[in-house]
């Protein structure tokens, strides 16, 4: 496919969505016109992209992706050429407490999204249509819990979600897959596994357990933090992304993930050793005499693996990153943006919270 000269993406200001917009802002051969529709919920901070709100290449759009007619009236404004959908409530603890957000965001908003992205599609010369594509971006938790010795998930893999978050996703899932069916709407579906990075907000396991080091508070861990997590750092996930969107077959769906299996207990231990060489303790202890075990979450998956042989073979993609030169690209960035830190730790979240891997 040719690289869209105008295209929308959903959610971001999010933690993956601002990188993959930063992403594609920071290459020369990227769309002209980017165009940003976020919400700004508790986890959209415009911060994230503050120093591109100058370019003419940016436009942040505050907005709910429920408002069909607004992105209906986005997507011809700007001739968009390709959809890229992050937009979603993704805290797996959030969707256990209240459940309803979760459904009226990743379902409702999906298919209102869908609907004025149908309209508009429509519209478009038969050249024109056959260029535009509609990327979903999804989990691997729609695919349930492995066993200790089972394969990893691959994209035939039955959607047997867990938990509420993963439900909904699940059905967003299944709802984009119908209107490729159904309409013949140009979609592709990523799953992806256990990103980490840049920007991620502090509810999240490597954030919050790095936040709390620093500041020597206790790193909560659930039940014995034996459940294993693929991890993938996300700047390989947003070259991914476009590689899926410039590249990956309509109606077809791509596993995403690191190839880097780690119980949560070996990420906490991982991040810990990082900080005491980088940024030790003045009263000298090591940072994993912070750690502290509680009563596991309801429904807690075991494990997610990815197989990514699909992505890999057809489309050549590889991650550049390993999980240990992730981590400290992760930490270093962290360390060097304390104010981005700061501001989300006084304001948008509940220190109370205990980081979740998914």
């Amino acid at each position: 496919m040719q690289a869209p000269r105008s295209l929308l993406v959903t959610g971001g200001c999010g933690f993956i969505g601002s990188n993959y917009v930063r992403h594609l802002l920071a290459s020369a051969e990227g769309p002209a016109t980017v165009v940003n529709l976020d919400a700004l919920t508790y986890a959209g901070n415009p911060a994230n992209l503050a120093d591109w709100g100058d370019s003419a290449r940016y436009r942040f759009v505050e907005g709910d992706i429920r408002e069909r007619d607004r992105v209906a009236a986005l997507l011809r404004e700007h001739r968009v050429e390709a959809v890229v959908h992050f937009a979603a409530e993704s805290h797996v603890d959030r969707s256990i407490d209240s459940p309803e957000p979760f459904f009226r965001t990743n379902l409702d908003g999906t298919l209102q999204l869908l609907e004025a992205v149908r309209g508009y599609w429509r519209e478009l010369p038969p050249e024109s249509a056959e260029r535009f594509r509609f990327l979903h971006v999804s989990t691997d938790e729609v695919y349930g819990s492995l066993g200790p010795a089972d394969a990893p998930f691959t994209e035939e893999h039955p959607h047997r979600p867990n938990s509420p978050y993963a439900a909904s996703k699940a059905a967003a899932d299944h709802l984009v897959r119908s209107y490729h069916h159904t309409y013949g709407l140009p979609v592709v579906t990523t799953n992806c596994s256990n990103n980490y990075g840049p920007f991620q907000f502090p509810e999240k396991l490597i954030p919050l357990m790095l936040l709390n080091a620093l500041e020597g508070r206790s790193l909560p861990i659930y039940g014995d933090g034996s459940n294993v997590r693929d991890w993938l750092f996300v700047e390989d996930h947003c070259r991914a992304l476009q590689t899926v969107l410039l590249g990956g077959r309509t109606g077809e769906v791509y596993n995403i993930g690191g190839s880097c299996e780690r119980t949560n207990l070996e990420i906490v231990d991982t991040l810990c050793a990082l900080l005491d060489e980088i940024r030790p303790r003045a009263e000298g202890l090591p940072h994993h005499s912070l750690k502290s075990f509680v009563p596991d979450r309801p429904g807690h998956d075991r494990r997610y693996a990815i197989d990514t042989r699909r992505i890999r073979e057809e489309l050549g993609w590889e991650p550049r990153e390993n999980f240990e030169s992730g981590l400290r690209r992760t930490v270093q960035w962290y360390l060097e943006h304390p104010d981005w830190s700061a501001e989300i730790t006084a304001k948008r979240y509940n220190r109370e919270r205990i980081g979740t891997a998914g």
